[in-house]
């Protein structure tokens, strides 16, 4: 008994929601066929043609796809709010069973045709054609989304450390200001929303861009009339900082590794050089590389050099210098005397004064003597000059065979010659042994020969090694120089990207960041 009174109530229940459904249905209907009886959509909702319309105007962002800085093309998909009030749509809830909101197409009803001004792709409508909410006092609700491609003027002059300035500009494409007057919207706290919403469960965050300030507001054109469609329009800007992870690990880093390989070229022999201009135009090529990858990623424009581009010029720039200085080095290590004179104030500032600033010893042997005859410079180390002196002391000295009375007279000599020689000096025994015996000149000339013969060899020889070790000690000063050149003008560049910030206030002047309170 008590079953079958529960089903029967549960029926009860169900039919009268039935007709209560029935009756909304139909009274929605009744509502909808009163509101638009005598409706028209092409006219302007006011109650006199000289009356302004307030339209307000609230952007939420979703997500911010990307900026391409090629095409200078700023992509976001976005909710745009557009709030307005009708006076035609008004009606007393208690006439209609309460029902104090409607939603209609967007089509049937009087729209501000609001559009992105600073579209790319010319496409001024949104990407749905929402409902559009009606609330009993007249108020229009309408939340299309959309994605737009807007145009966004890309600075490149510290890029990949750089930050951009992209504006959306939002403007009725049909209405003057004296027939609608564009305003931000105002929230539920009556404050108004001077910036870009941002829905903090429904916003995907860019990898590549970081947002910093997103301000908003209505921007008067004085350079218009209110009868212009240009006077006013409503701004949101975007001023995102870039991310340059990417671009440090993927470019900067590599190219500063391959730039540093041609430092380690002056560790090769000085007379290397062959070897060493091998390693500075591999380097020179991979920058060019480099230089081309980047070249495909910012946009064409001579207004400015990005940071990245200074820097790959700079290291092209050290690395020909590199390259020109080993030509340079090679061109000192291959002198010899045949070609070259080594002037006495080379011979003192690569191999006395270079070594010292270097914190070396003097490279010149201090017992080499350099002297002049007849205008000819002739260089003699002190081993020669032991030589001469020993060679003096053998041929004033008698020789064993001479000893000996016999062995003097075969050869030629008698002891009154003999006792008549001059032997004070080389050149007066010379003379005296030309007189007594001709052959013994041949023979000292043979032996004078052959200690000239080696005594110019080793001078030649000594020049030589001078001119390889002044191309080594070149060799040295531009190796310091070449790695601090790199090393400041390196750490120079990239910090003056590092601190290049957005900056603390977006619009100049202002202490105003446009943030929620």
């Amino acid at each position: 008994m008590a079953e079958s009174r529960f089903w029967i109530f549960v029926g009860v229940v169900t039919v009268f929601g039935t007709l209560m459904a029935q009756v909304q249905c139909n009274e929605e209907s009744q509502l909808i066929a009163d509101l638009f009886k005598a409706y028209n959509k092409n006219i302007r909702p006011v109650v006199h043609p000289k009356d302004k319309l307030e339209i307000q105007i609230k952007l939420t962002l979703t997500n911010l796809i990307s900026l391409n800085e090629k095409e200078e093309t700023l992509t976001t998909n976005v909710w745009i709010e557009i709030q307005w009030l009708d006076y035609r749509f008004v009606w007393n809830t208690s006439n209609y069973h309460g029902i104090d909101v409607i939603r209609v197409p967007c089509n049937i009803v009087w729209l501000p045709d609001i559009v992105l001004e600073n579209n790319i792709d010319g496409k001024f409508d949104v990407a749905y054609y929402a409902n559009v909410l009606i609330s009993h006092n007249g108020w229009m609700y309408w939340l299309p989304p959309a994605i737009y491609r807007s145009t966004c003027a890309i600075e490149i002059t510290y890029f990949p450390f750089d930050y951009q300035n992209c504006t959306l500009a939002f403007r009725s494409q049909t209405y003057s200001a004296n027939e609608v007057d564009l305003i931000l919207a105002v929230g539920d706290t009556e404050e108004t929303i001077e910036w870009v919403d941002i829905d903090p469960e429904a916003f995907t965050e860019n990898g590549e861009w970081a947002i910093v300030h997103r301000p908003g507001r209505k921007m008067i054109n004085p350079r218009y009339t209110p009868d212009d469609l240009e006077y006013q329009e409503i701004l949101f800007n975007l001023v995102i900082q870039r991310k340059p992870l990417f671009y440090v690990i993927n470019i900067i880093l590599p190219c500063s590794l391959i730039s540093s390989l041609v430092v380690l070229a002056y560790f090769l022999p000085a007379q290397a050089g062959g070897q060493k201009l091998t390693v500075s135009i591999s380097v020179l090529l991979a920058q060019t590389v480099f230089l081309f990858l980047i070249a495909q990623k910012i946009p064409e424009t001579s207004l400015s050099v990005p940071l990245i581009g200074k820097y790959l010029i700079f290291v092209m720039s050290v690395t020909t210098l590199i390259a020109t200085n080993q030509i340079v080095v090679l061109n000192f290590s291959l002198r010899s005397p045949s070609t070259h004179t080594m002037s006495s104030t080379i011979k003192h500032l690569f191999l006395e004064m270079v070594p010292r600033f270097l914190g070396m010893p003097p490279l010149v042997d201090e017992t080499e003597v350099t002297t002049e005859v007849n205008g000819v410079r002739e260089r003699r180390r002190s081993s020669f000059g032991l030589m001469q002196r020993a060679e003096e002391y053998v041929l004033k000295q008698p020789r064993s065979e001479m000893m000996f009375d016999k062995q003097r007279e075969r050869h030629g000599l008698t002891r009154s010659i003999v006792e008549d020689m001059d032997v004070s000096s080389t050149a007066n025994l010379y003379k005296s042994l030309a007189q007594a015996a001709p052959e013994i000149k041949q023979c000292v000339d043979a032996c004078n020969f052959i200690a000239e013969s080696t005594r110019q060899q080793n001078n030649i020889g000594s020049e030589i090694e001078s001119w390889v070790l002044i191309g080594k000690m070149i060799d040295k000063v531009c190796f310091w120089a070449a790695i601090s050149l790199f090393i400041i003008g390196t750490v120079w560049i990239f910090l003056t990207g590092h601190f290049n910030r957005a900056p603390e206030f977006p619009f100049p002047g202002q202490s105003k960041k446009y943030v929620p309170s």
